[in-house]
């Protein structure tokens, strides 16, 4: 169905040409809201109306006859009807629909990806600076991210999974003081406590391995305690160490790599960040006012000019985070990605003006954001806040012990990124249908079963490329294949959209389309034919099953 779909792509662009020469219209397909209205949907005739003054319905009249004039009209298309405005409804022949069955068997782990297309883009995701476990923003962001980076090398891209964060500055000066303190022999409530400390059971942890001198390796760094507790630096690169090093377990638990760690001081020690703002003074694009630097953001769309360099002479948050995309567009990113929670919105805006403001050909609207909101956990019907591993928040690890890494990373992908989303974790543990990620895995498993069987009883699915897919003409069957077909445009429609949580949302669509054949259908019949045919069906939807959960990083178990 895939080639019969590029082939009625073709013949509908012509047939546009043909009703209105030169006309700027791009030939594509909908789906139909209804099933019973058919199979595809062409708008274009409401399109071309207007510019060729006649009725919407006249135009659709036109492109059906254009349209019925092309050989894959013809050859795919069995019948075409014009309703309400002017929609053209398509229904597909039999054999169209049936193609797509040995379309993904012979693709198999491929079906759906395009070709290498030369193009690089980085994500940037999870950016955790290390005084703490992942929390649930944290885990929200590597569903996120490393779904759509998935998603961009199914699409073709070469994709760098990258990780920035800060080993200075304020956090990590507190989080020196919280482990000193620890070392010392304080606690939380005494005293001598810094009053604004990490209090998480997981300090007092660094502060004894520190004592103990011992050495810990993250994945782009390592260092060993000097075990004195006036080394207030050796400290810090220890619990950096340390930190990083528990990240990087916690990411290990979620099945997540990157390929890149970028360090915010670099841009200070490599005098990125000052040489941005002297390519932003020379640009003419900044004022001194107050005793401080402004940049003219207003010029870009924001809605006041920012502070670049404050009165004592420190810079303000957004411009290293200019530095640092100059230096992602330098190291040919034509295409970046950031994934931040919500209360990032604001830079946003500050951002795009800065690199435009440097004026050198970094593109309008770069970088692409996916901006996301926040994760409540309920947990026995009730909200959990506290997590004793953190002292505060629930963490990563906390929501793979309670369900599964499976679980964790659909369920965070199974809402679009700008909404609010509630875990519940009872709800992830459940085995049944209420369950959605036991729901689609369960599809995989039992398409697993009804192929085992075949084999059990001395069948054999090495051939079943070669079955005669005209025999599947039940209506579950039509719809199934339908669904299947759809899976290239999920995946470019996913990427190009950022949005992750379509896929997700199209796996419960196929699921559930295979559910209803399994309960409307028997597999293993009489007829050796048929049950070949329909176990060729089943493993087309085994194969795309499993190609999408690889998308989101999920697993496709053959038993559960």
């Amino acid at each position: 169905m895939i080639q019969a779909k590029q082939a009625l792509l073709e013949a509908l662009s012509e047939a546009i040409q043909e009703v209105s020469p030169g006309a700027a219209v791009p030939a594509a397909f909908e789906s139909p809201k209804q099933a019973a209205h058919g199979d595809l949907a062409v708008t274009a005739a409401m399109q071309l109306a207007k510019p060729l003054k006649k009725n919407p319905r006249e135009v659709a009249q036109s492109l059906v006859e254009a349209l019925g004039r092309r050989e894959a009209a013809r050859r795919f298309v069995s019948a075409m009807e014009i309703a309400g405005p002017g929609f053209i409804n398509l229904r597909l022949a039999p054999a169209a629909k049936q193609a797509v069955v040995a379309e993904v068997l012979q693709a198999g782990d491929r079906f759906g990806l395009q070709p290498p297309n030369g193009q690089r883009v980085l994500v940037e995701f999870v950016s955790a600076n290390p005084t703490g476990p992942l929390h649930l923003g944290h885990a929200r962001q590597a569903a996120l991210g490393d779904a759509l980076c998935h998603l961009f090398e199914t699409q073709g891209f070469d994709v760098t999974r990258e990780f920035y964060y800060n080993d200075a500055g304020v956090q990590i000066a507190t989080l020196a003081l919280s482990v000193q303190a620890r070392i010392r022999g304080f606690k939380p409530g005494d005293a001598q406590w810094p009053a604004a400390a990490y209090n998480g059971d997981y300090i007092q942890d660094i502060a004894d391995d520190f004592t103990a001198k011992k050495s810990v390796k993250a994945d782009d760094r390592s260092f060993t305690a000097s075990g004195d507790p006036d080394d207030l630096d050796g400290i810090r690169q220890f619990a950096v160490a340390y930190l990083r090093h528990e990240q990087d377990l916690d990411l290990q638990a979620f099945g997540l790599r990157f390929d890149n760690y970028f360090l915010e001081s670099s841009l200070y020690r490599d005098r990125r960040v000052d040489a941005t703002v002297e390519r932003l003074v020379a640009a003419g694009k900044t004022y001194e006012e107050g005793g401080a630097l402004w940049l003219r953001t207003t010029e870009y769309g924001d809605d006041k000019d920012r502070v670049m360099r404050k009165s004592d002479g420190t810079y303000t948050y957004f411009v290293p985070d200019v530095a640092y995309h100059v230096n992602k567009f330098e190291r040919g990113f034509a295409k970046a990605i950031n994934i931040q929670g919500s209360d990032h919105h604001g830079t946003v805006a500050r951002v795009r003006a800065g690199l435009q403001a440097v004026d050198m050909g970094v593109p309008r609207g770069y970088p692409d954001y996916l901006l996301h909101k926040m994760v409540t956990v309920m947990k026995g019907g009730e909200e959990v806040k506290i997590s004793k591993r953190a002292g505060s928040y629930v963490t990563l690890r906390d929501l793979i012990e309670w369900t599964s890494r499976d679980a964790v990373r659909f369920f965070l992908i199974s809402r679009k990124a700008d909404t609010e989303f509630v875990f519940d974790v009872d709800l992830a543990r459940k085995q049944n249908d209420e369950n959605p990620v036991f729901y689609v895995q369960y599809a995989h498993a039992r398409i697993c079963s009804v192929i085992q069987q075949h084999v059990d009883k001395g069948g054999d699915v090495s051939s079943l490329a070669g079955a005669d897919l005209a025999l599947l003409t039940a209506p579950s069957e039509a719809a199934l294949m339908l669904e299947l077909a759809g899976y290239p445009d999920v995946l470019a429609g996913a990427a190009s959209g950022l949005a992750p949580h379509d896929v997700a949302f199209y796996l419960r669509d196929v699921a559930s389309a295979f559910h209803s054949y399994y309960a409307a259908e028997r597999f293993l019949v009489d007829d050796p034919q048929l049950t070949r045919a329909r176990l060729a069906l089943l493993a087309a939807t085994r194969q795309v099953l499993k190609n999408a959960l690889a998308v989101l990083g999920v697993s496709a178990p053959e038993k559960m």
